[in-house]
């Protein structure tokens, strides 16, 4: 029996109109939740608070040590993926912090902001096939006149 997975965000109108949903592959499906544990903070899933990831706490930490900070950010990303992604086996997560700036001319206005590329590496269960997923996330906005 095959499995449909369902691409987010959900188009209602098409459920009004009983037209069936939009359908997306195993790995497009597995991205999205991925997606969606982090950026879900602890507590806001009504029915598993422990769902989500640390990332919206460490969002408004002062990063003294960068290094340090990472590897807090990708531990955390590794121990919610691997609780909450059973699709999923042998997860690695790597992290980055970069600054980025970006300058308004007319305004001078000067934006700085960390942006945080996570790659999660892992093994799909059904098949023992690579899979890996990658973004990136602008956190800390800074700016200057």
């Amino acid at each position: 029996m095959a499995i449909s997975f369902y691409k987010k965000p959900f188009d209602f109108s098409r459920v009004f109109s009983n037209a069936p949903l939009e359908s997306c592959d195993h790995g497009a499906s597995i991205a999205q939740h991925i997606e969606l544990i982090i950026f879900t903070r602890f507590g806001e899933h009504r029915f598993n608070p422990d769902f989500g990831c640390e990332v919206w706490e460490l969002d408004f930490q002062l990063i003294v040590n960068q290094s340090m900070w990472e590897d807090r950010m990708c531990q955390s990303l590794k121990q919610a993926v691997t609780s909450q992604e059973q699709r999923l086996y042998g997860i690695e997560c790597e992290i980055s912090v970069t600054d980025v700036e970006k300058v308004f001319p007319l305004r001078r206005i000067t934006e700085i902001k960390k942006r945080v590329d996570i790659i999660i590496k892992g093994k799909l269960a059904a098949t023992g096939e690579n899979y890996v997923f990658n973004t990136a996330l602008f956190l800390s906005p800074l700016s200057s006149e």
